[in-house]
């Protein structure tokens, strides 16, 4: 049968309040070759509109208006290659949020109270009761906070979002979500309850844990829209008719230190809530994924520490929270503390993971609780933490069956599958999974403990990786929102997004290579995988005024940390020798360890070599753009950058004759060198490994390279790397998995300033998996290359992608002197497949080859 199926807005499901005037809307096709057209049929707020495209394309960019509020059910019908014409879709829908200012009419209601530093406040609790004439046909709750909201309708939680509206630049944007609430309300009496907490607006946040970085006082906003069978619509407005207090049973609450909760406790709502005035401009819908409750996880083993504690195992380690139900007595305490490690006394231990600021460390991950009598059920609402045991110190007896753990991101879909013949890569593979999605709670972080802050480092080198293994497409976009919203005038962009309070010394490192670049890099990447050029073209004057951010950094005096270069005045003029930077970053200790002037110096080598790569890439979009006046001042800064690196590896200070595995692959990956240069930097890069017992020696920039530079040269250097089992390497990890991927190549041995054991930067080797070993790669619009690289030791490897396209696959087996590849690729795509000798290009369908070794 001809038909669409897995339709999307926006690549969600079904979404309400898309902030999009134009969404784009995407299909997979089925039972077709390929798609000569498409016809798609509109219902807005009842009136019918249809649209015909002669196009193979399986996306529309919506081009007929809609308004605040549009509900669109649309179904799509698809032409064959022959013109043959199939049956309409089943419907999808999305409804339109609130696009105008005007169109928020509820006021910023609060406690009036401030905190600082010294003192925090317990979770305000506000109430509004209200009478509905008519119980409604349709009604919609649009919600925000600075802070953290949970709201109740008639004693029922509104949606399933959990620490609403998210982390963004509060100062810049405000994200609000939009509910279908039709459900919970009733005719005649209804009531409102809200709880609004510190979150990331007011509370610990980023690596010291500081306190009030975007102010003092929280606030919240709530506007309730109903309408009747009638057409009647009613309004219900945050404003000064909601009652507060702060006597509710949350007493403190932090994301990263934890809670104290008294379960006696019932809010009084004997005060009144002050009103403040909002700026609608600053609303922002929500148009991510939303943040959930995903799986929970019952304890594997209990024990007993040293000091009495009972001490919960988990299979793996996680990002989320708990929930524990028990019996009790009247004021009898729990008293709890998560982490990834246990001490020699088998205690949990926050040493790899906290740090101190003004005496107090962060974070805790501690949570107190005060039993009323009878049944108790506790679950967090306003923090997380990352954690594998869970410590209970109570008089109460605690059962496995009464304690869990609830992990909690971003709700992703899973997009691939991948497992070969060694245990070991399969282990790592889904450790990589497990820490991308411990990592993604509303914003991409570097880990779910320490710091949870968007390191654009960390986001650009996953991206690749991400984008294979869930439905990244929405989550990644507000992500590139976060990172311009941080965009200097002078065009330089940040290693941190949202603004996370970072160290007065880490303020100079916004602008470093790696980092910031994530501004032009992700945006190219996301082009390539979801087809889909928008981020670069709504960011494309941003992008522009990066790239002259980078050339004004050539050719100056980089301070008194920066060494000088040895080359000519020529070459000097293009040297990157400006500005702190975190150069090639985390490589092994016995490689390059890491000294404090490391973050005073500009990397000249690292600095020089993305700055010709990147503005190289920026004159790419420059072309695709039409913008030959651009196109032309970066394409030649880039030359001239990359002929000054040249210059740059041929002395002393930055020779290419180096075991550091970084210095070689870089240059390598990014094609900087001539001929006779990478003829040298490809044999030396060799001689490197023999001499590091073919371990892997790169550090954070680069170890997404190396497999690709390896694979180029010879396939069985890329698996002589991968399946080693000694520290460093990837397999070492595997081997001695605690579920997750670590921040440093020791893991749990690792000093103490990099031992997150939940980090995803060396996860990012996992797209080879599946672009390299088993070759799926997106090429364009409705187009893959399948080239499989085989070797090593592996017997057999297989891998699915659930692409924008639809479903393709690869993999492929060894029978004796033989192997064999199988491929699937999905309707109205081609595919190019090369694999020894053959190289064809098929259509969709099943492919099968066979080649002698």
């Amino acid at each position: 049968m001809i038909r669409a199926k897995d339709l999307r807005c926006e690549y969600l499901k079904d979404p309400i309040g898309i902030g999009e005037r134009n969404p784009r809307l995407t299909w997979k096709d089925e039972g077709l070759v390929s798609q000569s057209a498409f016809d798609i049929l509109f219902d807005i707020n009842g009136e019918e509109r249809e649209v015909h495209r002669d196009s193979d394309s399986m996306h529309f960019d919506m081009d007929i208006p809609i308004k605040s509020r549009d509900r669109v059910v649309w179904k799509v019908r698809l032409y064959d290659e022959n013109g043959t014409r199939g049956e309409y879709s089943e419907p999808a829908y999305f409804e339109a949020g609130l696009f105008e200012p005007s169109c928020f009419k509820g006021k910023w209601i609060s406690s009036g109270l401030k905190s600082s530093w010294k003192k925090r406040l317990p979770v305000d609790c506000f109430k509004k009761e209200f009478a509905l004439s008519d119980k409604p046909v349709r009604a919609r709750l649009y919600a925000s906070a600075l802070g953290l909201y949970e709201i109740r309708i008639n004693g029922k939680r509104a949606g399933s979002f959990v620490f609403a509206p998210g982390f963004t630049d509060y100062r810049k944007r405000i994200q609000y979500q939009t509910y279908d609430v039709t459900g919970l309300l009733k005719e005649g009496g209804n009531v409102i309850e809200a709880e609004l907490a510190d979150g990331w607006y007011r509370g610990s946040i980023g690596a010291k844990g500081r306190t009030n970085t975007y102010g003092s006082r929280t606030k919240l906003f709530i506007q309730l829209e109903t309408e009747t069978e009638d057409g009647r619509t009613e309004t219900v407005i945050s404003d000064g008719s909601f009652s507060w207090s702060n006597d509710g049973p949350v007493k403190f609450a932090d994301l990263k230190d934890g809670e104290r909760v008294d379960g006696r406790m019932i809010p009084s709502y004997s005060g009144k809530s002050a009103v403040f005035e909002t700026d609608p401009r600053l609303f922002s819908a929500s148009d991510s994924f939303d943040v959930r409750e995903m799986e929970t996880f019952i304890p594997v083993k209990k024990t007993v520490s040293a000091s009495g504690k009972q001490i919960f195992h988990l299979a793996e380690n996680i990002a989320g929270y708990i929930c524990l139900d028990i019996v009790a007595r009247e004021g009898q305490k729990i008293d709890i503390v998560m982490g990834e490690m246990l001490d020699e006394n088998g205690e949990v231990d926050l040493k790899n993971i906290q740090c101190t600021y003004r005496g107090k460390l962060s974070p805790l991950q501690e949570i107190h609780y005060v039993c009323r009598e009878g049944e108790n059920r506790y679950k967090s609402k306003y923090f997380f933490g990352g954690f594998r045991y869970i410590s209970v110190d109570s008089e109460i007896s605690v059962d496995i069956a009464q304690i869990r753990g609830i992990a909690v991101y971003s709700a992703f879909e899973d997009t691939s599958s991948f497992e070969c013949s060694s245990g070991l890569i399969n282990t790592f593979y889904r450790n990589t999974v497990r820490s991308l999605k411990g990592n993604s709670i509303d914003i991409p972080t570097d880990c779910p403990t320490r710091e949870r802050m968007g390191w654009t480092g960390d986001s650009q080198v996953f991206f690749d990786t991400a984008s294979y293994l869930v439905n990244y497409a929405p989550f990644i976009r507000k992500h590139v929102g976060d990172l311009f919203d941080r965009q200097w005038k002078s065009g330089r962009l940040a290693q941190i997004v949202p603004f996370s309070n970072e160290d007065w010394f880490m303020w100079v490192m916004n602008g470093s290579v790696g980092w910031a670049d994530a501004g032009v890099l992700i945006p190219i990447r996301y082009s390539l995988k979801y087809g889909d050029t928008r981020l670069i073209d709504r960011y494309y004057k941003d992008i522009v005024r990066y790239g002259k951010f980078m050339m004004g950094r050539t050719g100056r005096w980089g301070g008194p940390y920066a060494k000088p270069v040895k080359v000519g005045r020529r070459y000097r003029r293009y040297v990157v020798n400006c500005g702190q930077s975190y150069g090639e970053w985390a490589e092994p200790n016995d490689v390059n360890a890491f000294r404090w002037y490391d973050f005073a110096s500009p990397h000249p080598e690292e600095s020089t070599a993305y700055t010709a790569w990147i503005l190289g890439l920026i004159a790419d979009i420059c072309h695709e753009k039409g913008d030959k006046e651009n196109e032309s001042l970066f394409r030649s800064h880039s030359e001239k950058v990359k002929e000054a690196y040249q210059e740059l590896v041929r002395t002393k200070e930055h020779t290419l004759d180096t075991d550091r595995q970084a210095k070689l692959v870089r240059p390598l990956y990014m094609h900087l060198l001539d001929a006779e240069q990478e003829s040298f930097a490809k044999k030396r890069l060799i001689k490197a490994l023999d001499n590091y017992g073919w371990r892997l020696g790169t550090g954070f920039l680069s170890t997404p390279f190396i497999l690709d530079v390896l694979a180029d040269m010879d396939p069985e250097y890329a698996y002589r790397l991968l399946e080693n089992e000694e520290m460093p390497g990837w397999l070492f990890m595997a081997k001695n998995s605690t579920g997750t991927i670590w921040e440093g190549w020791e893991g749990p041995e690792s000093d103490a300033g990099i031992a997150s054991l939940n980090h995803n930067s060396k996860g990012a080797m996992t797209e080879w998996l599946i672009k390299g070993m088993c070759g799926v790669n997106i090429a364009g619009e409705n187009y893959f290359i399948i080239k499989p690289v085989i070797g090593g030791m592996e017997t057999c490897a297989r891998a699915s992608y659930d692409s924008i396209y639809g479903k393709v696959s690869a993999g492929w087996e060894k029978d004796g002197d033989t192997v064999k590849l199988t491929v699937d690729i999905p309707p109205n795509t081609r595919a190019r497949l090369q694999f020894f000798d053959t190289d064809v290009t098929v259509q969709c369908g099943h492919h099968e080859f066979t080649q002698e070794l």
